[in-house]
């Protein structure tokens, strides 16, 4: 309201900020983003420690060595996948409220300095390695989503309502709303005064 423009002439928002508004809020994004990187890993784990557990284990036994695998070890796996997506989403949502907006420089930042610190107990060089892959990690997934939505197709603009005239510039068609009988009244010729009494005395004689 106030701006003079219709609604269907307005723009409509940037994949790249549509994009951002689907995303939980910061406080709530941090343990989303805990829970899917948790599940994620214990599922992946899952798959991978039972194929690793079956094939190390003897014949006759490959079954049970598979789900002790998985018992030992998808947890251990999910909880590593927690720990990197809860520390990449808080130093995500810190950079959104210190740079008070959303784009690929916040991922790809927040990527490596989750690296920096998941290997800082190694030392610096280690980190500092660590960081690197972490950041080109993130800017290869970004570019990957930018190009994912160029190639996307945009969404068409919402088709325009054909203009509308106003009321008055319509007129009732013939027969509807009493146009025919005032046209009826119209076209009745006037009776003359002494036509007029002539049609009363025969009136009256007719009712004696």
């Amino acid at each position: 309201a106030g701006t003079g423009r219709a609604p269907w002439t307005r723009r409509t928002r940037p994949k790249r900020e549509q994009r951002a508004m689907e995303r939980d809020p910061c406080p709530h994004r941090i343990l989303d983003d805990l829970g899917g990187a948790f599940a994620m890993g214990a599922i992946g784990g899952t798959v991978w420690h039972s194929v690793a557990g079956a094939r190390n284990s003897p014949s006759g036994e490959r079954l049970a060595g598979s789900l002790y695998a998985v018992r030992a070890r998808a947890p251990v796996l999910g909880g590593n996948f927690a720990v990197w997506g809860g520390l990449f989403s808080t130093f995500d949502c810190a950079l959104v409220a210190m740079r008070g907006k959303e784009d690929p420089w916040n991922a790809i930042v927040s990527g490596a300095a989750t690296g920096y610190v998941l290997a800082a107990r190694g030392g610096w060089r280690a980190a500092s390695r660590s960081a690197a892959v972490g950041g080109v990690l993130l800017a290869m997934i970004e570019g990957l989503n930018h190009f994912l939505l160029r190639l996307a197709p945009q969404a068409p603009p919402p088709s325009m309502p054909p203009p509308q005239a106003p009321a008055a510039a319509y007129a009732p068609p013939a027969g509807a709303l009493g146009v025919a009988a005032r046209q009826q009244l119209v076209n009745e010729p006037v009776l003359s005064g002494a036509t007029a009494d002539a049609s009363d005395v025969l009136m009256q004689d007719k009712w004696k």
